[in-house]
């Protein structure tokens, strides 16, 4: 092989370089949930502040019932809006990952193919079968890695289905609970 230390070491700084982008990408999405949590809580807790106040100066229970109602019924709305807010952060989030992942995984592949393209050349005579035998186990090595990727890429779109969905349960059982109350 033909692999000489500047590239090794080159290689090696992108990978580095690779693997910050990713980790600040990911520290980034964290950032907005909690900066959305830290709102969310910020403003429940007013509000939950506002609205005690008030109910503790309800002078019938009719008016007591119309804050509870008040109260409530906004609910619905702002669990949706959170719920999408959560829903964008993480398809953001994941989808950069997923593809600086992806894009070193090809990188990877085309270098080591070319690495073993000119083992293979350079091969002394008599060692073909033993090289044809460690490329048929490389080939099944990255279609196991194709395989697993395109699985995991599944189970993410899979996840972001449900999480869909449980948000769209959350909100219309938020709405179902304004309208009780």
């Amino acid at each position: 092989m033909n692999i000489n230390a500047e590239q090794f070491i080159a290689s090696n700084k992108e990978n580095l370089q690779a693997l910050e982008g990713a980790a600040t990408q990911a520290f980034s999405g964290v950032e907005k949930l909690v900066e959305l949590n830290m709102a969310a809580s910020k403003a429940a807790l007013g509000e939950s502040f506002s609205h005690l106040q008030a109910a503790f100066g309800a002078k019938t229970p009719q008016e007591f019932m119309a804050l509870q109602s008040a109260f409530f019924k906004p609910v619905a709305e702002k669990s949706s809006a959170y719920f999408q807010h959560v829903q964008t952060i993480a398809t953001d989030s994941g989808a950069g990952f997923t593809k600086t992942v992806e894009a070193k995984i090809a990188e990877a592949k085309t270098a080591f193919d070319t690495a073993v393209e000119n083992m293979e050349k350079n091969a002394p005579t008599g060692t073909e079968t033993a090289v044809a035998a460690f490329r048929s186990a490389l080939t099944a090595g990255q279609k196991a890695v194709d395989s697993a990727q395109a699985s995991a890429k599944k189970a993410v779109e899979a996840a972001q289905t449900n999480f869909a969905a449980a948000s769209k349960q959350a909100v219309d059982a938020a709405k179902k609970a304004a309208k009780v109350a």
